[in-house]
């Protein structure tokens, strides 16, 4: 028997469905697309106890030395597309585009849907943002909300080395020139080591949590050189203001400046598709990030002078970055990573930060390793890298790496490309540490298999990606 408050309710939504069309929602745009990417599958590691698959990279590096043994990702990707009333007079070309990201943390796997596996279960909503480009026709583009506003990357490093801008804020582009503004802040914990961006408001009486917002400016320019050739400047700014008379605790202001090129060259070979990047980059004062994995300049890196401030910090990083498509049978796909960081206090090794920990305040990182695609047949590719990585934290010893990975992959696509998707890989992988990285236990894999000198991983993958 069905209750009688939802008989009657299921009786009014019936009537409310059959009124006239003006009682109703109507979806009128019809303008929608939707896009994906992601990397799912298993890992398994024999010389951890529990077998779970873990990342062999040197800790504080991310994914420099490959990303085949990364872990779980799915992004969805919807976007609406608007027309101008006048479409017939008006190309200006609207979209809204959000994009749901899903990750798992601490080893479990998305498809996991227990209450445990929830909890290590990461939903984010990193973009979120209107663009309307070629305004009434003109040069002339326009963007405001959150989003992903990132360029080239080292793919198998899972590396954007130049001009990730990734935050929330607004910009304006005319022709191959924009300007844009950005506003990223965080909730302070005890696992960063960003400039604290939360402190107590007091000026109620009372202490109310709040947050002072990074200013960022950004202006790039990117201008051909010949058919072949084109380049693109970065300049930035960056600002933080003082939080003292209603302030608990008090922080004094602080900024920072960027400045970068990236060489851009389309290469000439018997396959097509193949080119060489080349970027340096050089960070001052709070603008001296990133570290682990992370190019992004306002994730500062070290720790504060006495003062509180990031006087003196620096960040220099080069970037090669090579694709050569040599014939139908084989693509080499190298690269090499080279960063020199140091934050404001006065000295290369351990300092105290906001936090009262000692960290390390300067660190030096190298990455060089490439792929190898040999295209057994159209849906048939052997995929092999190799890696060597290194750090080096204060006046520690290097930490130092080489991995080798060999992933014969399905591609149900037949495209003889570097970037056919999606792929079905079994990977195999095994690292080998020094000593340094072997007693320091200096990895997501060697912190829970403990001090070895060889470490292996085992997988299967499935990696696709439609936009």
């Amino acid at each position: 028997m069905i209750p009688g408050f939802i008989y009657r309710l299921i009786i009014i939504s019936v009537l409310l469905i059959g009124t006239s069309g003006k009682s109703q929602i109507v979806i009128t745009n019809k303008n929608f697309s939707f896009g994906t990417t992601g990397r799912i599958g298993f890992g398994y590691s024999p010389d951890i106890e529990g077998h779970t698959g873990r990342q062999l990279n040197l800790l504080g590096q991310g994914s420099l030395g490959g990303r085949m043994d990364q872990g779980d990702y799915v992004d969805l990707l919807p976007a609406f597309h608007f027309m101008p009333v006048h479409a017939n007079k008006d190309s200006t070309a609207i979209d809204f585009q959000v994009r749901l990201a899903f990750y798992s943390s601490n080893g479990t796997f998305l498809g996991n849907v227990h209450s445990g596996s929830i909890n290590g279960m990461i939903v984010s909503l990193p973009e979120a943002f209107v663009e309307a480009r070629n305004i009434v026709g003109s040069p002339w583009t326009v963007w405001a909300g959150a989003r992903y506003m990132r360029y080239d990357d080292v793919h198998i490093a899972d590396y954007f080395y130049f001009d990730d801008h990734s935050s929330q804020g607004f910009g304006v582009k005319y022709n191959k020139t924009s300007f844009s503004m950005f506003f990223p802040a965080a909730i302070d914990t005890t696992s960063s080591n960003v400039t604290p961006y939360s402190y107590a408001n007091i000026i109620s009486g009372s202490k109310v949590l709040a947050y002072r917002q990074r200013e960022v400016m950004v202006a790039e320019h990117s201008f051909t050189i010949t058919k072949q050739h084109s380049v693109k400047l970065l300049a930035e700014y960056h600002y933080v203001s003082a939080v003292r008379k209603n302030a608990d605790p008090t922080y004094p202001s602080d900024y920072g400046f960027v400045a970068g090129a990236k060489l851009s060259s389309q290469l000439n070979t018997k396959k097509t598709g193949s080119f060489n990047q080349f970027a340096v980059r050089y960070g001052t004062g709070i603008a001296n990030g990133g570290d682990s994995g992370s190019t992004q300049t306002w994730r500062t890196f070290g720790a504060p002078n006495v003062e509180g401030k990031y006087k003196g910090a620096y960040s220099f990083t080069a970037v090669e970055h090579l694709m050569l498509n040599l014939s139908d049978r084989i693509s080499l796909n190298p690269y090499a990573v080279y960063t020199q960081s140091r934050g404001g206090a006065a000295t290369n090794g351990k300092a105290i930060d906001f936090y009262d920990r000692e960290i390390y305040n300067k660190k030096t990182d190298l990455a060089v390793g490439g792929r190898l695609i040999y295209y057994v047949t159209n849906w048939f590719h052997m995929i092999t890298e190799l890696h060597y990585t290194s750090r080096k934290e204060g006046y520690n010893p290097e930490a130092q790496m080489v991995k080798l990975a060999l992933a014969p992959t399905i591609v149900p696509t037949a495209e003889r490309s570097p970037w056919a998707r999606p792929h079905l890989r079994f990977i195999a992988e095994v690292a080998r540490y020094n000593n340094y990285a072997k007693n320091a236990m200096y990895s997501p894999f060697l912190e829970q298999a403990g001090h070895k000198r060889l470490g292996t991983y085992f997988g299967i993958r499935s990696e696709w990606w439609v936009f």
